[in-house]
């Protein structure tokens, strides 16, 4: 299946493929512009941008799944415009980050499990490190297709012992909290698919009930999982410079000090907290 896609609103590929190439695990291709995604199915898609930032163009080549076909669109914003955003953002105090980074959407992780392992490994670790221990984890428990990994399945990391993530340079309570957390989705015990149709708030109290997921790991979810629109993660240290920067202030802004904006900003929240980490990247 080959399948063109025009978007009738601005849209920065190239600003895409640049988050994206953060994760060593995701493959692409900048100078061709495309990425291979993955699928539950293990499938692979390619999305490739043939048009520009102002004409949006895509080729989307895959199966003929239509269920996944409507997953990848919601994944990549093709589904809905920016525009709406951008507009309300021109009457706020972020309107020149927004002009400066137009087109830049939220981009969802492929899937919702490996969003959660990931949040859970990238938990009080350096960035750098915390790639070298999510590659590992795919690596070693995961499957390569077409040369394109694909993240284990929860039955397979919920079998497991702490001591075989110890061998990778897993913490112990890490350990214990990625095969406790997949142990309850092999187990039915937590649908992610279900779960994905509740409201943030309800998702978020039935998440942190886990070990190993707290409040920053709820809001991962929400935001990169299921591309929720109004989080802003207010405890984010690059959020924070990101403000001291644009507002040229000598020391970080306070919470209240940032929470006093919401208001303006929602009901985009998500869209905030994006461009002000664009920012600084």
């Amino acid at each position: 299946m080959i399948e063109t896609i025009h978007l009738d609103f601005s849209y920065d590929f190239e600003r895409v493929l640049d988050r994206l190439s953060m994760d060593p695990l995701i493959s692409l291709n900048k100078e061709q512009r495309y990425v291979l995604v993955p699928t539950a199915e293990s499938s692979i898609y390619k999305v490739q941008a043939t048009g520009t930032t102002k004409s949006p163009i895509f080729v989307i080549e895959g199966s003929t799944n239509e269920q996944q076909l409507q997953n990848l669109k919601e994944i990549f914003h093709f589904d809905r415009s920016l525009e709406p955003i951008h507009a309300h953002f021109a009457e706020t105090n972020l309107a020149s980050l927004f002009e400066e980074h137009r087109g830049t959407p939220i981009i969802r992780e492929f899937s919702l499990y490996a969003t959660l392992m990931k949040s859970i490994i990238h938990q009080q670790l350096n960035l750098s490190f915390a790639h070298t221990l999510t590659t590992r984890f795919v690596h070693t428990f995961g499957e390569q297709i077409d040369g394109v990994w694909f993240y284990p399945q929860p039955d397979v990391i919920g079998q497991l012992q702490v001591e075989h993530l110890r061998e990778l340079q897993f913490s112990t309570r890490k350990a214990e909290y990625v095969i406790g957390v997949s142990q309850a989705i092999a187990s039915g015990e937590l649908n992610l698919e279900a779960l994905a149709q509740q409201d943030d708030e309800t998702i978020t109290q039935i998440l942190v009930k886990y070990r190993g997921i707290g409040p920053w790991t709820a809001g991962s979810f929400l935001l990169f999982g299921l591309g929720r629109p109004n989080l802003f993660p207010l405890a984010d240290i690059g959020l924070q410079n990101a403000l001291k920067k644009l507002w040229t202030m000598t020391d970080k802004p306070k919470v209240d000090e940032i929470s006093s904006h919401f208001p303006q900003w929602s009901p985009y929240l998500s869209y905030a907290s994006l461009y002000l980490w664009r920012s600084i990247e």
